[in-house]
């Protein structure tokens, strides 16, 4: 059987036509690709060709068994968030419905509802309040939802750079008082009282907005696992925003993001007190934000995001955990 007479016969469709490919896959490890569907309730599909033989060359030059190794329990990773996690998410955090999946030829096929379909056609470069308040609010209601919720079949830790994943990068990091300390970043945010299951890679790029800006829809699970909501929270703002703005706007996205989580917790977890989760988490905002620049300082030194906003948070922790 062919690949398109494969995707019919997964979501019972009577026709299938590949209409554009939307992106490949990190590292050459497959595609993402639209498909135009006749014969069932869906004009059309999106479907995720994840090929875990094809092991390609890594555009920074990683490209250890590591590397690898983790590439292929990201993909385990989502199918498994699809199939056992993704239906308790709800309004207050869209994702795309997962329609079918299943394994062809030794790789694996997500096929998943199309966005664009359903309002949500926007891809986003740059970013103005409204689209920052839907991410915000869809994050605060996500960490929310899945508040101490167990992480089985997710990673343990989430997250793609935390420091158990990430040896390779800690031995080039040159930043000796940063990687001196890198062990004890680590402790602090995975002995945290409160912990939720995070996206894992909250960027830009992995959110999909309605015409408006106001309403959001995210994607790619790969990393999605245990952790403290700030390392999403550091990962999107970082993202999106310059230097002068990450500094200059610190108290706003934490407002938004808290008041929005305080009520996502008094929703879904009604026994708990939030101000308990947020005085935890606000306290660990400048160690996730540490922790994420210690990766990339390792990885890529030269990297846009390294400045001097992160240097100085990074050094406050530095001296506070010393």
């Amino acid at each position: 059987m062919d690949l398109l007479s494969k995707i019919k016969a997964l979501i019972h469709a009577t026709h299938i036509e590949e209409v554009e490919m939307i992106q490949q896959l990190w590292s050459g490890y497959g595609s993402i690709k639209r498909y135009s569907v006749e014969g069932c309730e869906m004009k059309s599909v999106v479907v995720k060709h994840v090929q875990l033989s094809s092991q390609k060359n890594h555009p920074r030059g990683w490209n250890t068994n590591l590397s690898h190794l983790r590439k292929v329990k990201s993909y385990e990773v989502e199918t498994y968030w699809y199939q056992h996690y993704s239906h308790l998410c709800d309004d207050n955090m869209t994702i795309p419905k997962c329609l079918a999946f299943d394994e062809f030829n030794g790789d694996v096929l997500i096929i998943m509802e199309d966005l664009d379909q359903i309002g949500f056609p926007e891809r986003l470069h740059q970013v103005g309040w409204t689209e920052i308040n839907a991410c915000l609010k869809w994050l605060a209601y996500f960490h929310a939802k899945f508040l101490n919720h167990q992480t089985e079949g997710l990673w343990e830790i989430g997250t793609y750079w935390h420091l158990d994943t990430r040896p390779d990068e800690l031995e080039a990091l040159e930043d000796l008082p940063l990687k001196n300390t890198a062990e004890k970043i680590d402790q602090t945010l995975n002995q945290a009282k409160y912990k939720t299951i995070v996206h894992g890679d909250a960027k830009l790029a992995n959110f999909c907005f309605s015409a408006d800006g106001k309403n959001v829809s995210a994607i790619d699970f790969q990393y999605i696992g245990g952790g403290v909501g700030m390392k999403d929270l550091i990962y999107f703002i970082g993202s999106c925003m310059s230097e002068e703005e990450c500094e200059k706007y610190e108290a706003d996205f934490l407002d938004i993001y808290f008041s929005n989580l305080k009520e996502g917790i008094t929703l879904y977890h009604p026994e708990l007190d939030p101000s308990e989760v947020i005085k935890e988490w606000k306290g660990l905002f400048k160690v996730a934000w540490t922790d994420f620049h210690r990766f990339l300082k390792g990885w890529s030194p030269g990297h846009w995001k390294i400045n001097s906003y992160s240097e100085k948070l990074s050094q406050s922790v530095i001296q506070q955990l010393q």
